[in-house]
C-alpha cells in the first residue's frame, strides 16, 4: 500500500498552509480542530493538521486529539509527523537545535487517552513498549544529516498536563526520572496513532532550557530560539519527504 504522509504541528507553525481551505471531516470523536488540508514537501504531496487550531488557540491540554488523528485516518493517512516544541532537561543539548525521541513518559491526567471507549468498543492494549516508529525516526535523522541540521537522535520525552510551565523541582524530578525533554503534546497523540493503526514519530523543536536550567527567562530563551529551531524542522521536513520519494 502506498504510504500517505501527514505533518502535525502546533505553535510556531501557524499560517503553513496558507489560505488553503482543507476540508474537516466530521468524525466518531467530533471535528479536528483544523482542516485537512495538502501541501506540498520535497515532491510530495503532504496533509498537514494543526494542532491546536489554526488560531493556535486550543490548548494543549483541551486537544481533541482522537478527531484529529481520526480524521487523518479517514483521510487515508498511514504515517504521522508529529511537530512539536520542548523545553530542554538533560545538560548539554542546545535551544534552537532539534530532537527525534525515542521514548516517553506520561504525566497527563484527565484526557480522552483512547478510542476503545463506550459500551460498543472493543477493548485492546496496544503494544507501546517502543511508542515511537523507529523507521520513522531513522528516517528524520538521517534527513537533518542530509539537511546539515544539528539533530539529536533518541532521548525521553516527559509529557506533561499543561497550560502552565513547570517549576524548578518538578523538572528535577522529571529529570530523576530520566527524560531529556519536557512538553505537552506528544500524548496521547502517539498512543491514539498506534491504535489506529498509523505509525507516528515526532520532530521535537528544542526551544528553551526547562525550568531552572537557564541562564535567562524561559519566554527570552524561546524568542531567541523558535525561529532558528523553525527553519531547521522545515528543512529537515524537506528533506524528509525528498528522500522517501527516492526510496
Amino acid at each position: 500500500m502506498a504510504r500517505r504522509y501527514a505533518i502535525i504541528a502546533g505553535s510556531g507553525f501557524a499560517g503553513l498552509a496558507g489560505g488553503q481551505p482543507g476540508r474537516r471531516p466530521l468524525t466518531g470523536f467530533g471535528m479536528p480542530e483544523a482542516p485537512v488540508r495538502e501541501l506540498e514537501y520535497g515532491g510530495r504531496r503532504v496533509l498537514y493538521l494543526a494542532r491546536h487550531g489554526d488560531a493556535i488557540d486550543v490548548p494543549a491540554h483541551r486537544v481533541n486529539y482522537r478527531a484529529n488523528l481520526a480524521a487523518l485516518k479517514l483521510s487515508g493517512v498511514s504515517h504521522v509527523l508529529g511537530v512539536n516544541t520542548v523545553g530542554v532537561i538533560r545538560a548539554g543539548l542546545r535551544a534552537g537545535d532539534l530532537a527525534v525521541p525515542d521514548q516517553l513518559i506520561d504525566y497527563t491526567y484527565g484526557r480522552d487517552h483512547s478510542i476503545h471507549e463506550g459500551k460498543s468498543a472493543r477493548l485492546e492494549h496496544v503494544d507501546f513498549t517502543e511508542p515511537l516508529s523507529s523507521s520513522l525516526r531513522a528516517g528524520l535523522v538521517a534527513a537533518a544529516g542530509e539537511a546539515g541540521v544539528a539533530c539529536h537522535d533518541g532521548g525521553v520525552y516527559a509529557v506533561t498536563q499543561g497550560p502552565r510551565l513547570e517549576t524548578a523541582a518538578e523538572i528535577d524530578r522529571l529529570e530523576r526520572d530520566g527524560a531529556d525533554f519536557v512538553g505537552m503534546t506528544l500524548m496521547p497523540e502517539a498512543s491514539i496513532a498506534r491504535e489506529l493503526g498509523m505509525r507516528y514519530a515526532c520532530l521535537s523543536l528544542l526551544v528553551n532550557a526547562a525550568a531552572g536550567r537557564g541562564e535567562k527567562g524561559i519566554y527570552d530563551d524561546i524568542e531567541a530560539s523558535m525561529e532558528s529551531a523553525r527553519r531547521k524542522a522545515l528543512d529537515v521536513l524537506q528533506a524528509f519527504f525528498a528522500r522517501d520519494g527516492r526510496a
